[in-house]
């Protein structure tokens, strides 16, 4: 492995991670509540966080997508405007470390700040509530540097169904798939993680640009419901678009499934959030594992999706969306932003080809978003923005 090891380094040095979610931004409004000396990233926070610069460099992350997530029990303006605030701390992130960090907004952006040896920084709205059934709010975020949206999260929202929820709207309502449309008039990626498969199956069906699976993984390896049914990960070739492997155990290794239901429900007996990664939350995590061995996920188990997402999808149509800090355990040899020359290396042992390597890193990522620009520029000039509201679509 040591061979393997320090080959998949030299390769990542060409050929940088571009990952497609991380929740730094809400771990610093949980845990500090943004105050950035308190959580100096230039300096590593191994203990508080999975994430900071020396690890980023170590990692050999050429591009983060920054997830600006709210919770879903954050609801109407109010989601809205913590939404605002985690964009904000994106912002002042890559002004704090600009040595380091460079916001990127379109794919040659992304291509510039790796010459220029810099962190290409963008950001993903994680969850439909975010723009309060306003397109002029989607609008508005895609102003601000949004460059994808998950269309919902964890629950369901009003115009489209979740993969976690009880079916409602079983995919998109008339409103969700003009939400869709606009997306793709305006150049931002439509992010089809957490949502039902319906959903997905409905976004491919409507979206005229490439879509993004920012963190999932594939459910013929683990049948979770955030994972990719096979029909859909058929049909990205003919969309274009890429799907990112996640590395959080629940969704990838089938034995840790069970076992992070009944953590999530001890969380709850103990009056917490199940996603709660603050020192207390992790507390009550700890002391239930210790009680409760926890089934352990290694870069072999993130390897053995990638095999069977390449061979469905293809290899131009697969990436990699950790979701550090976004999630209270990580693979054992994955446990923080350092450890993605591990999972390059694993998958050179599995004879993936250098230049199958470059775009799994790199190429596909960029080639996603740059495609998503191509169609909103020949979008916008037989559309101009929808004025449509909720209450006309759906009644």
């Amino acid at each position: 492995m040591s061979t393997s090891l320090e080959a998949a380094r030299a390769l990542l040095a060409e050929h940088p991670v571009v990952d497609g979610h991380n929740d730094l931004p809400w771990a610093l409004r949980e845990q500090v509540r943004y105050d950035l000396d308190r959580r100096d990233i230039a300096a590593d926070q191994t203990g508080h966080l999975h994430t900071d610069i020396p690890r980023l460099r170590a990692g050999g992350v050429g591009a983060q997508f920054w997830s600006v997530y709210v919770r879903t029990d954050y609801t109407g303006d109010q989601a809205v405007s913590a939404t605002l605030e985690q964009i904000d701390v994106v912002r002042r992130l890559a002004a704090r470390y600009p040595g380091d960090l460079r916001l990127a907004y379109t794919a040659d952006d992304m291509e510039a700040a790796r010459a220029d040896g810099r962190i290409a920084s963008l950001m993903g709205a994680e969850g439909g509530h975010s723009i309060n059934n306003s397109l002029a709010t989607l609008r508005a975020l895609y102003e601000l540097g949004v460059r994808y949206m998950t269309l919902t999260h964890n629950d369901n929202i009003a115009w489209a169904d979740s993969a976690t929820d009880e079916p409602r709207a079983h995919g998109l309502t008339a409103f969700g798939r003009e939400v869709v449309r606009e997306m793709n008039r305006l150049g931002m990626l439509v992010d089809l993680s957490h949502v039902s498969a319906d959903t997905m199956r409905h976004a491919l069906d409507t979206s005229e640009a490439p879509v993004v699976f920012s963190h999932s993984s594939a459910r013929a390896v683990c049948d979770h419901p955030r994972n990719i049914p096979d029909d859909v990960l058929e049909r990205l070739p003919a969309n274009g678009g890429i799907a990112m492997a996640t590395f959080v155990p629940k969704f990838i290794l089938p034995e840790a499934v069970d076992w992070t239901l009944r953590a999530d429900e001890n969380m709850r007996a103990h009056g917490l959030h199940h996603l709660d990664t603050t020192a207390e939350g992790m507390a009550v995590h700890r002391a239930f594992e210790a009680g409760n061995p926890r089934p352990l996920a290694t870069a072999a188990t993130v390897a053995d999706h990638l095999d069977h997402m390449r061979e469905v999808a293809g290899i131009d149509h697969v990436g990699i969306g950790g979701d550090f800090d976004g999630t209270a355990f990580t693979p054992a040899d994955l446990a923080d932003v350092s450890g993605y020359p591990r999972l390059i290396a694993e998958l050179l042992d599995r004879n993936w080809s250098a230049a199958d390597l470059a775009k799994l890193t790199w190429q596909n990522a960029v080639r996603t978003l740059r495609g998503a620009e191509d169609v909103a520029r020949t979008v916008r000039t037989a559309r101009g923005p929808s004025n449509a509201t909720i209450e006309q679509l759906d009644g």
